[in-house]
């Protein structure tokens, strides 16, 4: 199925099925009609006529062989034809025409100069419809192509920037309906005002600006990094300035569409049925072209996400207090605009200000830079041109400082110019700043080993429980009540609120119990259905998970990601999530009767699905995150049965330089630790893969690697997949309630993937963005070695696991284990 963001656009096209289809090329003698196509010579793209929606009218336009319904290029968006059946003819003088069935010329394309031979036109590899005097790859031979002329959607080795040679913009608009490819209000183009950069516009409304190039990325987009799936690149030389991409396997396919909604999204064919979302360039709020106003700051992390910059103070006190934050702010201190009354101070992490209004120099140091905007008494702030190796060249800002955001850790240096007084204040409210965070750390290591001495005797003792539950209460004081916000960033309900939508905690209502404490279906006074999680006093979790639940799951937005709708810090802490009518993936996968819910393509929805989540945390989101805690009853299913990753109480957060962290609180559960975190204490995104493989093993074969047993072996369920796989009998691994609707090729693929992400080096492991693209192509996938925990166990005990750390527990509750190193 076409993923709802832009099948919409496409759902409707109607194609003439061809009863023949030449082979790539169009001559001078032939004239291409409705019901005849063009196929490119890889077979993966065709070209011919077709009509969108209910128009019954006629397009040229070409689409892929594999999807039809996708079309990424027309011809004639502007030219219909009405009178059918169309024709396209290619001329001696090097043009392709489309006449009406009254031998009307509709459209024509242009030429860029007259042809030395006789002309021929073809359809490339790449989707390109070219017409040249030469052989197709012959690039001074191209006397037109399409690729010039782009239409809603980008692929690989189309160019999106700006024609220099012609003075010509290339760039990408959105169809202006379902029904009409004609172009519409949103388009991608690059603006050349200043420092050129590309923005997404509805009309001429700005709606997400890219920032400009700074040597190794968009200022605007931290997520354009090296990565498995793709390569990027941006030109800017005296013949053309354009960005451009590639898959890294070139039997992947990819496209970035401007859709009618203004959204900008990449898409990847999962090689078989559908188009999987890769990444959407306006991830939140914070993208929406200065979404705080002028001199502001945006920041999705904080609440409120907007901030005047250093030295600014709201325009506007009384818009920004009730989060109006358009009219932005103002200097507290007007500058001086003398040698030695002003100064500057620094912005870190930030996607510099919008260029338009800008004086650049790219050979100038940063301290010739920094005299530049100093003498300059327009400059308000400056910064390098490209960051790399320190940074070199130079820009001005002249006026307003428009549509800054702050990133963590991805974002470049800014240098605000301020009065002098201005810089003495902001640079003493750091200083003090710095002295509370070094002393608030030294008392909260006081604080701490206090507390676990506290806690020690409490367990021993339990005699001052209500004590300690009232610390507790308090440290929560900060954080609002009833249905203010607070620096929670979303609702705090009361306790009798979280009562009455429970029934006073019905036994009726009670969904299931986990390791936080158990589970309650509740229903808020508007009706909306909740999932009420409550923290019993018995848990293995407290207050540090139920924090970083909070903490995570409030800033991270995906739809593979279960949603909480608020908390409740009164009396007892209670998390509030959107109910999942169909609860838990283990729930389902393994009950004999239920299984059978779910067939093939749902299972395998649900491991995309789940792929796609965690690597949004891996990768895609505001914050790194880890989740530790991967398993199949932390995944909630909803009402068709979509997964979403749920229970946060064990997530952390990666610095963008970590690559592994030692632990002494090995926290997770058995049967999905992989040995070096179970072991070590080690983990990173690796620990998720590990266990995300185990769970995709489970899935294929419904059956929990905690307690596998087999009459034949005394291995777990990784071992006795591994075995059977090497042996070539992948069939007897699946589960029996599949029935006749597995697909041969996925399944096989779904085990391989598996036993790759569970092998027990950690460097052996696939990343979760290679799993991705294994998993949606048909790339060639090497053969997987020895899984973790895979020693036999003792044969007196069937259920023991080799791994001495697994005897520990023998359920499926989250566990934490303290170790000293």
């Amino acid at each position: 199925m076409i993923p709802s963001t832009i099948g919409f656009v496409f759902f409707t096209v109607v194609f003439f099925l061809p009863p023949s289809i030449s082979t790539g090329s169009i001559t001078v003698k032939q004239n291409l009609t409705a019901g005849q196509t063009v196929l490119s010579s890889d077979g993966v793209f065709e070209l011919g006529f077709f009509s969108p929606g209910t128009s019954g009218k006629q397009y040229i336009g070409v689409w892929y062989q594999v999807s039809k319904n996708v079309v990424i290029w027309v011809a004639n968006r502007e030219s219909p034809v009405i009178n059918l059946p169309g024709t396209l003819m290619l001329n001696a003088s090097g043009t392709i025409s489309i006449f009406d069935s009254k031998n009307n010329m509709v459209w024509c394309s242009t030429s860029s100069r007259p042809p030395r031979n006789e002309p021929k036109a073809y359809l490339l590899d790449s989707g390109n419809f070219i017409i040249t005097d030469e052989s197709a790859d012959n690039i001074d031979g191209i006397l037109w192509q399409g690729f010039d002329y782009p239409c809603d959607t980008q692929v690989p080795g189309m160019k999106i920037g700006r024609d220099l040679r012609n003075g010509r913009d290339v760039y990408q608009s959105s169809w202006k309906s379902v029904d009409d490819p004609a172009e519409g209000n949103i388009t991608l183009k690059l603006d050349m005002l200043g420092i050129p950069q590309f923005f997404v516009r509805n009309g001429f409304k700005e709606l997400f600006r890219s920032g400009p190039w700074n040597g190794l990325r968009f200022s605007g987009r931290p997520n354009l990094k090296p990565n498995p799936m793709y390569t990027f690149k941006y030109v800017s030389d005296e013949n053309w300035i354009y960005y451009d991409y590639q898959p890294t396997i070139g039997s992947v396919l990819m496209r970035t569409v401007a859709n009618l909604t203004g959204a900008l999204e990449r898409y990847i064919w999962n090689g078989r049925d559908s188009w999987n979302l890769y990444l959407t360039f306006q991830a939140d709020n914070c993208d929406s072209y200065n979404w705080c106003g002028n001199n502001a700051k945006c920041n999705i992390n904080n609440s409120p996400s907007c901030t005047c910059l250093k030295g600014y103070v709201p325009k506007s006190q009384k818009d920004w207090d009730i989060a109006d934050w358009s009219s932005g702010c103002v200097l507290r201190t007007s500058l001086s605009c003398l040698n030695n009354g002003d100064g500057f101070v620094k912005h870190s992490d930030v996607k510099v200000p919008d260029t338009r209004n800008t004086w650049s120099n790219r050979s100038m140091t940063l301290q010739d830079c920094r005299m530049s905007c100093l003498m300059n008494c327009s400059c308000t702030a400056y910064a390098s041109w490209d960051v790399r190796n320190g940074g070199s060249g130079c820009i001005n800002w002249l006026g307003e400082l428009r549509d800054v955001r702050e990133y963590s850790g991805y974002g470049q240096e800014i240098f605000l110019k301020l009065p002098s007084s201005e810089v003495v204040r902001v640079s003493s409210s750091t200083d003090k700043q710095r002295r509370i965070l070094i002393g608030s750390i030294s008392s909260a290591g006081l604080f701490f080993t206090g507390l676990a001495i506290g806690l020690y005797v409490l367990y021993r003792k339990k005699r001052n429980r209500n004590k300690q539950e009232t610390r507790e209460r308090n440290s929560w004081s900060g954080y609002g009540s009833g249905d203010q916000k607070g620096d929670l960033d979303l609702p705090v309900y009361d306790f009798e609120t979280v009562t009455r939508a429970t029934n006073q905690f019905s036994l009726a209502n009670k969904l299931g119990e986990g390791g936080f404490g158990p589970v309650y279906k509740g229903v808020l006074e508007g009706g909306q259905e909740v999932a009420v999680k409550r923290l019993s006093h018995d848990s293995k979790q407290g207050s540090e998970e139920f924090k970083n639940e909070v903490k995570f799951i409030a800033k991270l937005q995906h739809r593979n990601l279960v949603r909480l709708l608020g908390c409740c810090i009164q009396e007892e802490k209670i998390l509030i999530y959107e109910y999942m009518r169909n609860k838990s993936l283990d729930g389902i996968l393994f009950d004999a009767k239920r299984g059978a819910m779910l067939d093939w393509p749902k299972r395998f929805n649900i491991i995309t699905g789940i792929v796609r989540g965690v690597l949004y945390l891996h990768q895609d989101s505001r914050l790194r995150v880890i989740h530790r805690d991967l398993k199949a009853s932390n995944i909630l299913l909803d009402d068709e049965l979509n997964p979403k990753v749920s229970d946060f109480g064990m997530a952390r957060c990666f610095r963008g330089d970590e690559t592994a962290v030692n632990t002494t609180r090995v926290v997770g559960t058995y049967g999905y630790m992989p040995p070096e975190y179970a072991i070590d204490g080690i983990f990173s995104v690796k620990s998720d893969v590990f266990s995300f493989g185990v769970l995709l093993l489970e899935i294929v074969t419904g059956k929990r690697n905690r307690g596998f047993h087999h009459p034949d072996h005394h291995l777990n369920l990784l071992g006795h997949v591994w075995r059977t796989f090497k042996k070539g009998a992948y069939t007897e691994l699946v589960d029996e309630a599949l029935g006749d609707s597995c697909v041969p090729s996925q399944v096989l693929r779904s085990l391989h993937v598996g036993l790759l992400c569970v092998q027990r080096s950690p460097a052996e492991r696939p990343t979760m963005s290679t799993v991705n693209l294994m998993l949606s192509s048909d790339t060639t996938l090497p053969a997987p070695m020895q899984p973790g925990f895979y020693t036999p166990r003792t044969t007196n005990d069937p259920d023991s696991s080799s791994s001495g750390v697994e005897l520990l527990s023998g359920n499926e509750m989250t566990v934490t284990l303290l170790t000293a190193r």
